[in-house]
């Protein structure tokens, strides 16, 4: 069974976003949302690196034929950058080295402002997915 987080806000304790998909093996951030249709209403992948990088946690949208919104979190647990990513697009990186990258439905970029933490914890037993 795959390893999902619930996201919330450190301060106020709000859901950013709720079992999201754990995706720390190469493979799993390799395909991403790759060659999916549409990403389901409340779907999340945490795409997770060895440590904060900027490079390592650009990501593409060629083959994503839907925007998505992403979001930049450092190993400490503060957003660092976030945007509204667009179909096909070659390239998006964050402006400051980031260790995670939440790509959610683009809604979830309103939860959310650079500089904010944030926490990641199991999902509540029979929540999420």
């Amino acid at each position: 069974m795959a390893r999902r987080v619930d996201v919330r806000l450190k301060s106020g304790g709000a859901h950013v976003a709720i079992g999201a998909l754990w995706c720390s093996s190469f493979f799993c951030r390799l395909r991403g949302l790759m060659f999916r249709r549409r990403l389901a209403p409340g779907e999340a992948l945490l795409l997770v690196e060895a440590a904060d990088h900027r490079a390592a946690a650009a990501i593409h949208m060629f083959f994503v034929p839907f925007s998505i919104a992403v979001i930049w979190i450092n190993a400490a647990g503060r957003v660092v950058d976030k945007v509204e990513a667009k179909p096909w697009r070659p390239f998006y990186a964050p402006r400051a080295p980031a260790r995670y990258t939440l790509e959610a439905e683009p809604e979830v970029l309103n939860r959310v402002s650079i500089g904010d933490e944030v926490v990641f914890e199991e999902p509540a037993a029979g929540a999420g997915r």
